[in-house]
């Protein structure tokens, strides 16, 4: 007899090596299923009972929608592999559109990063912040998250080889490699600003206390907000941008599968979003040859 959905479900969320964020995305996404369906042996778990189910949460916007839908796919594709069932019933279903009457656009603007004469104000910005212009070096040289970045301690730097190794998503460790400019950047803040006292790379030091810890996300990011304030140009910029940044930079310049590797993407779909122009790269680019051709 075939185990029940709720059990297959069980097996794929507590796999080894999964990080805690992803099994309580997956909890969170699939309880909802499980309670109306749970009990049904995963045999008769088909097409039809997934569709209507998926097509049942309008209340979702439809980004939320196609995670939703991922994730039920990749339980499927999970029970195949455990020969549980023969084919995964949803393989191929077709992902909501965005509808515009709710305020959904399906935008090829889907990449948020920075234009050169964003990085070129970001930099300006930085220059006499020795900690934050290492560190935003680091992040768009490198294309690590920013969470990964703040996790190393000094030790996990190998400045001959200009490359740190990080645990990525799905505990996976991946090398990142950094340019001449971000070593240089890295060697003056270690050099005359990082506290010894702490084995982290970036440090901090509390206000009133003194004590000395490792640099959190919230000061980073607070940091950040403060440099860049009155430049309208920055206006809204994350962190998380020069990850975008790096990619787009890259895409054309080297294989998908190497820059895949680099980003330590887990799906090859996710990496293709770098490959696509955005309308904002056709316009400068159409712009640039009308003016070309008008000055001939």
């Amino acid at each position: 007899m075939s185990p029940s959905f709720a059990t297959v479900a069980t097996e794929f969320i507590d796999r080894p090596g999964l990080s805690q964020t992803t099994t309580r995305s997956y909890e969170s996404t699939l309880m909802p299923l499980l309670q109306l369906y749970g009990r049904f042996p995963i045999d008769i778990v088909d097409r039809d009972l997934l569709e209507t189910y998926l097509n049942g949460l309008t209340e979702l916007r439809y980004s939320t929608h196609h995670r939703h839908q991922a994730i039920v796919q990749a339980l499927m594709n999970y029970a195949v592999d455990r020969n549980y069932i023969r084919v995964n019933p949803i393989a191929r279903l077709p992902r909501r559109k965005a509808d515009p009457q709710r305020g959904e656009h399906q935008s090829d603007q889907v990449i948020r990063y920075l234009t050169a004469a964003q990085l070129h104000s970001l930099y300006q910005a930085v220059a006499k912040a020795r900690r934050m212009k290492a560190l935003i070096h680091l992040l768009h040289r490198s294309g690590a998250r920013i969470s990964e970045v703040l996790a190393l301690d000094l030790a996990d730097i190998d400045m001959n080889n200009s490359r740190f190794q990080v645990v990525g998503k799905g505990n996976k460790t991946r090398w990142c490699f950094f340019s001449t400019d971000a070593q240089q950047s890295l060697e003056k803040y270690l050099k005359h600003y990082r506290h010894p006292q702490s084995p982290a790379l970036f440090t901090a030091q509390h206000r009133f206390s003194l004590e000395i810890s490792r640099l959190n996300y919230s000061t980073a990011y607070k940091s950040f907000k403060q440099l860049i304030a009155g430049r309208p140009e920055l206006e809204g910029i994350r962190l998380h941008d020069l990850r975008h940044t790096f990619a787009t930079e890259r895409v054309g310049l080297m294989g998908l599968e190497e820059l895949r590797a680099l980003m330590g993407h887990q799906n090859i779909q996710t990496t293709l979003r770098y490959q696509k122009v955005t309308s904002a790269q056709a316009k400068h680019a159409a712009q640039k040859a009308f003016q070309s051709l008008q000055e001939r």
